[in-house]
């Protein structure tokens, strides 16, 4: 059974993102309570080798501004797990290289917008040829797969669907849309500006005609190009849950841990790890946090309550 591990390095971005952040942005993390490369490679250690986790993704905020990062790339990937990051891009170009030499096998890269002036209004920078560079620059280095994360919003992309889909099969990387959810840094989410991923896929297959593809762990439902271009994804985290089959938990920037996207609830191993806890005490804590995990997230129930973390703070 596959099992994954998000590590948030950092809480902190490059991007300050509309649906991720306020417009007057957010209060960060004191770097003193950021755990260390040592105390990450801790419980990515127990994680793995009592666990057997065998997948682990590094996320934010944005891990590429946090310093050193190849250091602790080159820590995790002599543990037994597929090491991989998600991350907006923008400096991928210059530090591409040294995370593949350190050890990172893949990337999935977030982008919401191919159009400059669309991209600027979401993310509140100029920064869309650079995030097209490090797409570049990933596949240069030789990252396999390279992903792009794609937030499909009702009446604010949805008109790219099939330029997102070009530009794929264009690029030779998997684009995968991914149905907005209730993370948001206003708390403004709402059910209409979710684009279903069952329209994507006929949008998509209106103009290039797609094969289904069989399931495995991935939460994504992945499609084939009938003409052989390469595959496409959707992730319906709101329309089609697939919460009895994650395979996921989420340590936080400061050593809390999440066994779901939508907890209210965090486990915070920092303390145990700076109060000389033993691995034992920290790995009870850990299947303590897992046993507690909901049976699914109720998002569109009247009780789904939104969770104060955006997903910026929490790591996707």
């Amino acid at each position: 059974m596959h099992r994954d591990l998000r590590i948030s390095v950092t809480d902190r971005c490059n991007f300050r993102c509309t649906y991720c952040m306020p417009e007057e942005g957010m209060p960060w993390v004191p770097r003193e309570e950021i755990l260390s490369f040592e105390e990450i490679e801790r419980l990515a250690r127990l994680a793995v080798e009592r666990f057997g986790f065998d997948g682990i993704r590094l996320t934010g905020g944005e891990p590429t501004v946090r310093a050193h990062l190849p250091v602790l790339v080159e820590r995790l990937a002599r543990l037994d797990a597929d090491l991989s990051m998600t991350t907006n891009g923008a400096t991928l170009r210059s530090s591409a290289a040294d995370l593949r030499a350190a050890g990172l096998r893949r990337v999935n890269i977030s982008l919401d917008s191919l159009q400059r002036d669309r991209f600027q209004e979401l993310t509140r920078r100029d920064e869309l040829d650079h995030v097209l560079e490090g797409i570049d620059a990933a596949l240069e280095v030789g990252f396999d797969p390279v992903k792009i994360n794609v937030v499909c919003m009702e009446g604010v992309n949805d008109d790219e669907i099939v330029d997102f889909a070009d530009f794929g099969r264009e690029r030779g990387v998997e684009v995968r849309f991914i149905e907005f959810m209730p993370l948001d840094g206003g708390h403004t989410w709402e059910r209409a500006a979710v684009v279903p991923g069952e329209r994507i896929v006929a949008i998509i297959d209106a103009v290039h005609p797609l094969l289904p593809v069989a399931r495995n762990h991935e939460p994504a439902a992945l499609w084939a190009y009938a003409d052989g271009r390469g595959r496409v994804g959707v992730i319906p985290s709101v329309t089609e849950p697939f919460c009895a089959t994650c395979d996921r938990v989420r340590l936080t920037a400061e050593g809390r841990l999440r066994a779901c996207l939508f907890s209210l609830e965090e486990t915070d191993l920092r303390s145990l790890l700076r109060g000389g806890a033993d691995d034992d005490a920290v790995a009870a804590a850990m299947v303590s946090c897992v046993a507690g995990k909901w049976a699914g997230h109720g998002i569109g129930t009247v009780t789904f309550v939104q969770p104060p973390r955006t997903m910026s703070q929490i790591g996707g």
